[in-house]
């Protein structure tokens, strides 16, 4: 068959077959049989460029999805060995280190949101903190206790000293020298207090994916946890009920009498 001849139902068989696999060939991943979608759709471009052929039967045809992987989450247990190993000093900075932890997994901020606060974000009397998400829209999360007192702590005790020069203006945590608190910073901080605990692959993301899977574990709804995260779609927030499908089917698994039957 010349290249001219190939349609579009020539190249959705050819990536079925990719997918599927033969007697000779293991069926493909996703991502795999994606890159050589792209490659088939880069070839019949060039062709109808060269005038080999007249139209191009691969513009149609899209890749497959990779499969959609639950988020990494850690346990409770971890997360309380890693909120311990925060700041295991007095100083100044081991305060705002314990208080900087704390929020992220008690509000399941961003790392973006939470070194982006301002002293006047946070309100602990009503223990609520206003977070400033992605395209400009803020919202409002509770704080439980074990973060307020982490936070009031560090407003207390340690920004002040920490604000000596001045040069934080109204940002909520300082840095060393006085000024905002950098990602890179607040990621270093967490990486430090991982070590501590010694936990592996723990990211400002894994505090977040643990808030928000702890939650639905909890029985939270679906959708209170959308707006606590601040998830334009319910769809984003789904992902994290595959995590706690897992968990029923485990608890299912050793709880019911038949169960392996």
């Amino acid at each position: 068959m010349e290249i001219g001849q190939v349609g579009e139902d020539d190249v959705v068989s050819f990536l079925t077959g990719l997918r599927e696999g033969d007697d000779l060939h293991p069926p493909l991943a996703a991502g795999s049989a994606a890159r050589a979608v792209v490659a088939v759709r880069g070839l019949h471009r060039f062709a109808v460029r060269e005038g080999l052929s007249a139209v191009d039967p691969a513009q149609g045809v899209r890749p497959p999805a990779p499969p959609r992987r639950p988020p990494k989450a850690i346990t409770i247990e971890d997360v309380e060995r890693l909120l311990a190993a925060a700041g295991p000093g007095g100083t100044e900075r081991d305060l705002r280190d314990r208080a900087l932890l704390e929020l992220l997994y008690g509000t399941g901020a961003r790392i973006s949101e939470a070194v982006g606060l301002e002293v006047g974000d946070v309100d602990l009397a009503d223990a609520v903190v206003r977070l400033h998400g992605k395209g400009a829209k803020d919202r409002v999360v509770p704080v439980g206790r074990y973060a307020r007192e982490a936070l009031e702590a560090y407003l207390l005790r340690a920004r002040p000293v920490l604000n000596a020069g001045g040069q934080g203006g109204a940002a909520l945590f300082l840095n060393a020298r006085g000024g905002r608190l950098s990602r890179q910073s607040a990621w270093s901080t967490l990486r430090s207090a991982a070590g501590r605990a010694e936990l592996t692959d723990v990211s400002p993301h894994t505090l977040r994916h643990s808030f928000a899977t702890h939650l639905l574990d909890g029985g939270a709804d679906v959708r209170v946890v959308q707006e606590l995260l601040g998830h334009a779609s319910p769809a984003t927030t789904q992902i994290y009920t595959l995590v706690t499908v897992d968990r029923l089917r485990d608890v299912y698994a050793s709880a019911h009498p038949r169960a392996n039957v």
